[in-house]
């Protein structure tokens, strides 16, 4: 049964702020829940009308008319939990690293997420203006991806004063990235959905890179930004 702390607690963390206080986040869905069951996140509560099985103090099997209350999906899928959000995790400087500069929609976020545990990206590097990956949005559309990918908020410009690895930039006006010669190492960043890449990022941008057109008319002004991660990720990818 749902105590109205509980009701509060999850209606709490749809919002930044909250899951930042509390350090929770919400999961929902039968197979993404069980994704992170099956990984180093600690659960700290799981409501379903289905038993998992699980340590009973931690589960509690509520009705379907509860689960759509706390629900934040239109339509509930038979379960929801709480995870603790983990501890930071110090960046690995080795393989290619996939950088946002202020990624704004969820699920643009939830699908590079995806993106980088399709194509074996273990880091993602997030500026402090990018979307939170804790945000329920995003961690319905990375279905369950987030357990395998690293994924840190820093200072970005700091972040790329520092490394010692080739910078490579998504720009319009970059070159051709079938004819680049691209390394297994390096940092690939994408920029915000409407901005592209900041003018304080490029400038440590050793390389700009371009998705070229096909298309007899050539009208279309930009490609999605999960789309151009998923083209530029398989062309890097693709050569080792």
């Amino acid at each position: 049964m749902l105590s109205k702390s509980q009701i509060k607690l999850i209606t709490s963390l749809k919002q930044k702020k909250y899951r930042q206080q509390h350090g929770f986040f919400v999961v929902e869905g039968i197979k993404t829940i069980k994704e992170l069951l099956h990984s180093d996140f600690k659960l700290h509560l799981l409501f379903t009308t289905e038993s998992f099985n699980i340590n009973a103090k931690d589960e509690v099997l509520i009705t379907e008319v509860d689960l759509k209350r706390i629900s934040f999906l239109k339509t509930p899928n038979k379960a929801l939990a709480i995870f603790k959000i983990p501890e930071f995790k110090a960046i690995e400087q080795s393989g290619l690293i996939v950088a946002l500069d202020a990624i704004r929609d969820p699920g643009n976020l939830g699908t590079i997420i995806r993106l980088c545990d399709w194509f074996g990206v273990k880091e993602l590097v997030c500026s402090k203006e990018t979307v939170d990956c804790y945000n329920p949005k995003v961690i319905q559309a990375t279905m369950g991806s987030i357990t395998r990918v690293n994924i840190s908020y820093v200072d970005l410009v700091s972040f790329l004063k520092e490394g010692n690895l080739l910078v490579f930039g998504a720009f319009m006006e970059g070159e051709n990235v079938y004819k680049t010669t691209l390394p297994e190492k390096g940092i690939l960043v994408m920029g915000n959905e409407a901005n592209g890449i900041s003018n304080e990022v490029e400038k440590f941008v050793t390389e700009k890179i371009s998705i070229p057109r096909f298309g007899d008319v050539q009208a279309t002004e930009s490609l999605n930004v999960a789309t151009a991660t998923a083209i530029l990720l398989s062309e890097f990818c693709r050569r080792f």
